[in-house]
This record gives structure tokens, C-alpha cells and sequence, in this order.
């Protein structure tokens, strides 16, 4: 055992620099696990907001997006079309969009912030097939209207506002996304800034 004089203030000085070096260390390794706790870039892909360009789109076309993983279908509806949905209200399941999943961007006449623009999730209310765009033959599955879409899985129908037929599988009318018009050429889906 060694008799010499203890060093007060090597000491304090290697406890302060053992400490400032452990929180270093702790915090280094604490960065990455809190980070890991983060959805990684791939998932904030999948749910992040979609922009689609309408410069092109012709009326009468669909186009289809893909937003979360869904198919999303905008339709430029032309003024036929929209005369036709109201001729056969008396034939729908839920005309007014009163069921409690809908936007409240999906309630008015038209279902949609523009009358003659068109969005709906394309996937079918039944048992999730993805129904199609029938334009100009609709008529041989719902009489008085001649576009709508078609589920072939089990028969559901909807017409050009995506509300579903009485009588038919699917129980809901088609979901409306969230969306918005950045401008007039280009709708953001997977965010709703108001209903215009």
C-alpha cells in the first residue's frame, strides 16, 4: 500500500471526463433506437398525400392513382353524366351519403368538391374486388343510366357518384378519399384542406 498524497483534482477531473464520456456514449446509442421507433420512408410513402395532374384528362376518361396501396380513380364526368345521376335516385341505397363513413366532401349531390370531377377509392364495398368503369353499356346492368361501374365478383353496381345500387351485395356506397384542388390542374389525394 502506497503512502503517497491522493490527487484531489486528477481525480475529480478523470470522474468528470468518465461521466461527459458514458453520456456521450449513451446518448449515441439512445439517437438511433428513439429514431428506430419512427415509421420508416417507406411506410410515410405509402400513406403520403398523392399529386395528380388533370391537365389531360378528357371528359368521359378515368384515370386511375394509387394512394396507400389503393387503386383511386378520378373520372371527368360530362354533363350527360351528371344529368343522369339524378334520374335515378329512387333506385339507391344510400342517395344522400347519410352513412357515417363518409367525407363531408361526399354528401352534396355530386359527391365530389367539383361537380364534374370525380374521385372514389376503386375498391368494392362488398368483399373488396375492384369494380370497372362501364361507360356507354351501363344500361344493360341498371336501366336509365348509361355509365356507372360494375363489380364482376358478385354483381354490386354504382353509379357515377359511387353510390351503390339497392339490391346489390356491396352495403356502402363507394369511399370517398380526402382530397384537395391545389390548383385547377391538380388534385392532392390523401389531404382535405375544406370543402370548397
Amino acid at each position: 500500500m502506497s503512502n503517497a498524497p491522493v490527487d484531489n483534482g486528477r481525480r475529480r477531473f478523470l470522474t468528470i471526463a468518465t461521466s461527459v464520456v458514458g453520456g456521450v456514449g449513451a446518448a449515441g446509442a439512445a439517437v438511433p433506437f428513439i429514431a428506430s421507433w419512427n415509421p420508416s420512408e417507406r411506410a410515410k410513402s405509402a400513406g403520403a398525400p398523392v399529386e395528380v395532374d388533370i391537365s389531360k384528362l378528357e371528359p368521359g376518361q378515368l384515370i386511375r392513382v394509387e394512394w396507400r396501396g389503393k387503386p383511386v380513380w378520378v373520372v371527368s364526368r360530362t354533363p350527360k353524366m351528371l344529368e343522369q345521376m339524378k334520374e335515378h335516385e329512387g333506385q339507391l341505397r344510400d342517395p344522400q351519403s347519410q352513412e357515417p363513413q363518409q367525407l363531408e366532401s361526399s354528401t352534396n349531390d355530386y359527391r365530389s368538391l367539383r361537380p364534374e370531377i370525380f374521385l372514389a377509392v376503386g375498391i368494392c364495398t362488398h368483399l373488396g374486388c375492384s369494380p370497372g368503369f362501364l361507360q356507354g353499356n351501363f344500361g344493360e346492368k341498371v336501366e336509365g343510366t348509361d355509365d356507372g361501374f360494375y363489380c364482376p365478383c358478385h354483381g354490386s353496381k354504382f353509379d357515377m357518384a359511387g353510390r351503390v345500387f339497392q339490391s346489390v351485395p356491396a352495403p356502402l356506397n363507394l369511399e370517398i378519399p380526402p382530397y384537395t384542388f391545389l390548383d385547377d390542374t391538380t388534385i392532392l389525394v390523401g389531404e382535405e384542406r375544406g370543402v370548397a
